[in-house]
């Protein structure tokens, strides 16, 4: 883990390059239908980085795998999400993505919006030089380059990523390559086709300290070189205060709190969000504080607060309904009924 959280200036956006609104993801499951995310709504704007918090089985990843088309066999997908393209041609309003064909959808990923994952071994072809990986995605969106220009795309793809001697890397297996690299590789792969967005699963898990630092330092300068929005999904706070314009923190498939990073991170307004800060290490000496029980199975769900079980500060009422998110003031909003209602919060 990055050991302090160094809180980053706010950056304004240019304009929204993603609108998320009421997104539903749905699983079969042998006791019926479960929503690993629940009607989940957020702008993303151009140049900006949001960070999307929470424990395993919070529903990051499942909320990246349906931004991306991704969804496991038999999900459903319910809600909007707009895409705004980056070709000035494009309609103004975007494209829904999950109106999107499959032929759209395939036309879009890489092109438009992109995803690294979690674990590059795993998502690398093992058998397939890094290079030839690299090549295969550019060729995809683009038909009419022949062999010599997609081979000079690769490699510069490989150096905009800072991998050194790019055409030595090219020829090697992910297996040949550090775990640093092979992230490197990932970063590469999905930038090479100039995407507008980039979803970010947990890209700094499983490397040293060191290493992990120069992913995240690789990451902004990208951002704001090519004005990348960036959509950065970890479960480590250290990490999203160093990275993260605004923060979404996710619990049980729906989102308890939003707002701009310092100011979730200073001033928590939901118990959950200060259940990860008070077991988050820091620098300084302090006794780590875990949050007690476990995330609720998605078809056991209490009838009311999905944390409530949990919360040390619950009452009554927390058990008869599902709060609803609710402004703490004007950028920033918690889904918890003991936060006293402030104006409505602004979409960025």
């Amino acid at each position: 883990m990055v050991p302090a959280l160094a809180l980053r200036l706010i950056i304004i956006p240019m304009a929204t390059r993603l609108e998320v609104r009421n997104l539903t993801v749905e699983l079969p499951t042998q006791s019926g239908w479960v929503r690993p995310v629940n009607e989940v709504s957020f702008d993303l704007g151009e140049g900006e980085t949001l960070g999307i918090v929470g424990e395993s089985g919070s529903g990051k990843t499942m909320l990246s795998l349906g931004l991306m088309g991704l969804e496991p066999p038999g999900a459903r997908r319910k809600g909007e999400v707009w895409l705004r393209e980056c070709d000035p041609a494009a309609d103004s309003r975007g494209i829904n993505i999950l109106t999107a064909s499959r032929d759209k959808m395939r036309g879009l990923r890489g092109r438009e919006i992109a995803m690294i994952f979690q674990e590059p071994m795993t998502a690398l072809n093992p058998v397939m030089r890094v290079g030839a990986q690299i090549e295969e995605a550019i060729r995809v969106h683009d038909h009419r380059a022949n062999q010599n220009e997609i081979h000079s795309q690769a490699i510069h793809a490989l150096k905009r990523a800072a991998l050194s001697e790019p055409e030595q890397r090219a020829r090697q297996y992910p297996h040949q390559l550090s775990g640093g690299l092979r992230q490197r590789v990932m970063i590469a792969m999905a930038l090479a086709s100039d995407p507008g967005i980039l979803i970010a699963d947990e890209p700094s898990t499983a490397l040293d300290v060191t290493v992990q630092k120069q992913i995240l330092e690789l990451l902004a300068t990208l951002r704001k070189e090519l004005r990348l929005s960036l959509l950065f999904i970890t479960h480590d706070l250290g990490v999203v205060a160093q990275i993260a314009d605004r923060i979404i923190v996710m619990y049980a498939g729906r989102i308890v709190e939003h707002g701009p990073t310092a100011e979730v991170l200073r001033h928590p307004r939901h118990p959950y969000t200060e259940g990860l800060l008070r077991a988050a290490p820091r620098l300084e000496r302090a006794k780590l504080v875990p949050i007690p029980g476990t995330v609720p199975a998605l078809n056991a769900l209490p009838p009311g607060c999905a944390f409530a079980p949990r919360c040390p500060y619950r009452v009554a009422e927390c058990d008869v309904a599902v709060p609803e998110l609710r402004p703490a003031n004007t950028n920033h909003s918690s889904r918890c009924i003991l936060v006293p209602c402030a104006q409505p919060m602004t979409t960025n």
